[in-house]
Order: structure tokens, then sequence, then C-alpha cells
């Protein structure tokens, strides 16, 4: 077992963990990484870009169901699960190579174990139950993500009942599927089956569907899915699950209180996440925990003096690029970087990459509203755009929330082809400042779905040109 001193030990090598440590290895730091897994964390692994890579797979399976609209032709066309599945993991497996790479390059140790503070700046390390090594740090960054939450009574057995982990690698295609939440996660898997031919069904105990984003959005949204054929309920509670065979009999409650059985091949639960708070010594410090989330200040700062909390571990938004920003954020303060300001989480964009896609940045209408802002709205819709209509993606809009006394923009809300790209360029805006002027007099090229963007804002103030 090694005894070993670094300026800065990081707990967790997910995309909050490993950026933290290459930016501390970049300001000279001497860095260690502690991870029990799988570099690259949930994100690399599980999460963000192998459901991606599934997602452009169904993508793909849509292009070319269309192909007629196209003038082309395709036939026979057939879904081959194992091999979707194989391409995901492959493209999860490569990038974690690279995260690999980039940390050796940047000269970090990355000691694979489990981490546990031990006070005074220590980190015990053990693997399957072994002490591996005892560590030291004068700074020591908390990043040991979350996982899926279960509730009672609908308790995930990774067969019929299954989390995002089991969703992403099944070995074959579920007839009938129910997906208990609507958020970001349950829409994209809801998306991937439905594309490729499960039956589906979409349970959310809110009253609306995708409840984080602007209401027109998720408006929209519902009756674009239902277009394609989904099932979606809303104010409606699962109560129980009950499982067959080869089957699972749900019962739902709505808002009336009469209870229906639905009966399933497979169930995906997302309904939210706990963060990875237990065994990693807490219990001896004065880090506070709030609902499974460490708390910490603008700095990313815990109580206990010299431990910091990043990404999924700590408060929302529980996002990649949030949590890779805390830890950029967090190691630039720990040394000094001058010009470091706190993260602005209203700022912070969102994707959700079903189909259509859902993007938004910012305040809601409605937010913007209960926040005394006087607001000028502006929208766009796709039918109204040259590179849309070429592309045959006519389904969508953009939607611009300004405040009305000042011009500053507020919130943008999207839905439709590539939004998940163009969001960052009123995320930019939003970060420079910028009023309905400046956006106003930029030249957005054409033919380009970006030139919405543009329409938008027009609209906002009444100079909408076409449409």
């Amino acid at each position: 077992m090694s005894d070993t001193s670094y300026d800065l030990i990081v707990v967790g090598g997910g995309p909050g963990g490993y950026v933290a440590a290459i930016r501390a290895a970049q300001l000279g730091l001497e860095t260690a990484v502690v991870e029990r897994e799988h570099l690259g964390g949930i994100c690399l692994n599980w999460g963000c870009i192998p459901t991606k890579a599934l997602l452009r797979s169904a993508e793909a399976h849509r292009i070319i169901r269309h192909a007629g609209d196209f003038g082309l032709a395709a036939d026979n066309l057939r879904v081959d699960m194992a091999a979707v599945v194989k391409r995901s993991r492959a493209v999860a497996a490569q990038l974690t190579r690279g995260v690999t790479h980039l940390l050796k390059k940047n000269k970090v140790t990355v000691i694979d174990g489990h981490g546990r503070l031990t006070g005074q700046g220590g980190v015990a390390v053990t693997k399957d139950g072994k002490p591996v090594a005892e560590l030291s740090a004068k700074h020591i960054i908390l990043a040991t993500g979350a996982r899926a939450r279960s509730l009672p009574g609908l308790e995930p057995d990774g067969q019929r009942i299954w989390t995002y982990k089991e969703a992403m690698v099944p070995e074959t295609m579920p007839k009938s599927l129910l997906v208990v939440g609507s958020g970001a996660i349950g829409i994209e898997f809801a998306s991937f089956f439905h594309e490729l031919g499960a039956k589906t069904t979409v349970v959310e105990v809110m009253d609306r569907i995708l409840p984080v984003e602007d209401p027109e959005i998720s408006a929209f949204a519902r009756k674009a899915f239902e277009k394609q054929g989904m099932t979606i309920h809303t104010a409606t509670t699962v109560k129980a699950l009950k499982t067959g065979a080869d089957s699972v009999t749900a019962t739902l409650e709505g808002k009336d209180g009469t209870p229906q059985d639905i009966t399933v091949d497979r169930v995906i639960l997302a309904v939210g996440i706990v963060g990875n708070v237990e065994d990693i010594g807490l219990d001896a410090t004065k880090v506070k925990v709030d609902r499974s989330h460490v708390v910490t200040d603008e700095w990313c700062r815990t109580d206990e003096p010299g431990v910091y909390a990043i990404g999924d571990l700590t408060g929302p938004p529980w996002l990649a690029h949030k949590a890779s920003h805390e830890g950029v954020l967090c190691v630039e303060r720990i040394a000094g970087v001058e010009g470091v300001h706190p993260l602005d989480t209203r700022r912070i964009p969102g994707c959700t990459y079903c189909h259509p896609q859902v993007a938004s940045v910012g305040l809601t209408e409605e937010k913007a509203k209960e926040q005394g802002h006087k607001v000028r709205v502006g929208r766009f819709p796709f039918i109204g755009n040259g590179k849309a209509i070429a592309l045959g993606e006519t389904e969508g809009f953009i939607k611009t929330v300004f405040d009305a006394d000042t011009g500053e923009m507020l919130g943008a809300h999207m839905i439709g082809a590539e939004v998940t790209e163009l969001i960052q360029g009123y995320a930019v805006g939003m970060t420079l400042e910028t009023t309905e002027a400046e956006l106003m007099h930029t030249v957005f090229p054409h033919p380009t779905l970006s030139e919405m963007m543009h329409e938008s804002v027009l609209d906002a103030y009444g100079r909408a040109l076409h449409f």
C-alpha cells in the first residue's frame, strides 16, 4: 500500500472530476484522481455519450424509413439490436480511452479504487475491500456523481424493470414499453425505443412532460410524440409494478383517483437521481448534505475546510457540462487564477436529444414574469425556414424572451431539428449580456437553421421578415 502526498486529490473521474484534474495539472498542481469504476464516469460510459449513439441509430432508422420523401428507395429495413448496442458501447469505450490518454498526457496520477475521506486532508483508497493507498492533499474535490433514483414499490430488478443502464444494453427489442418519468432521460429513451418499433407509453406525475421546459415547448413536444404514436399520461402516478414471466403490469392512477392497469414487456424508471454521498467519509466532516446532495457555496466549497464538491453530487442542473465548468472554476479558484467568476446556472443550456430535439437556456416566459420582468416574446416556426424545408424537418419553433424595458435576453427555448446545436448561440449571447439590438445587428448565414434565431428576435419586436 502506497502513502503519497499531492496538492489536489479528485475523488471521481467523471466529466467534472477528470476535467478538474487536467486543469489542475495545467496550473502546476500535483494531482491525483481516484476512480472506482470507469474513467469518464456515467456520462461517457452509461449516459450522455452512449445514449446519443443509440439515438443516432434511431435517427438513421427514421431517415431510411422516410427515404421515399427524398426520392430514394430503401427496402427491407430491419433493426439489429445487438449491432446497435455494440456500436454504442464501442463509442463509449473509445472516449474512455481518450480520457485515459488525456490524464496521462497531463501527468495526472490515476488510482483505481474507492476513495474515502479520513479527515485532515486524507483520502483512503480501497479496492474490493482491500487497502490500496493512503493519500493526502491540502485540497480535495469530491466528484462522485449520482445514480438513478428508485421509489418504494417501484424498484428495478434489472430484468423487466430497468434503470438507464439496462435500457442501454437490451438484448432484444421489447414490443411494448412503459417509461416512468418524462425528463430528458425518460423522453430520450422513449424516443429511441419508439422509433425502433416498441409501442411506448410515458407516464409523468407532473401536469406536463418535460416539466423544466417552457410550457409551450412541453405542449408542442407532447403533440409531436402523440402524432408519432406514443401514449402519454400526465398528472399520473405509477402506484405499483407487478412482474410476470416476461412482462410487467403497471397500475396507474390519474387525478380522478381511478386505477388503470397496463401490461408491457419492459419498464424504464427515469424518476430522477440521488447523489453518491454514502461511504465517502462525510460523517466525520462538517460537509452538509441536503436531500442526498452536498451543499456548496459559489466556489464549490463545502463547510469542511479544504473539501470541495462539484457536478451531480451537488445541486441542479444535473448536467455534464455544468460539472466540467464547476471543475475548472473550482480548481482555478484554488490556484488563485485572476478573473474567475462564480457559475450563473441561469446561463447553462439544457438539451434533450429526442425527436424533435429540445433545447433551452435561461428563464422561461412564465419564470421571467414571476420574477417581475415585463417581457417581450418572439417566436419563429421551422416551416418558415428554407433550410428546414429542404431538410424535410419543418416541425418545431424557436422562442425568445426579452426584458421589455432593457432589451436583456432572459431566455431562449427551441424544439426541432438540430436545436441542441443551435442553442449555444444564445448561450454565448447571454454570457456576453447581449440585448436584442446586438442580436438584430448580427448577420446570420443563409440558408441555415440559425436564421430562425434571428427571426425569433425580430418577431419579439414586431420586425419578423419571413413570417
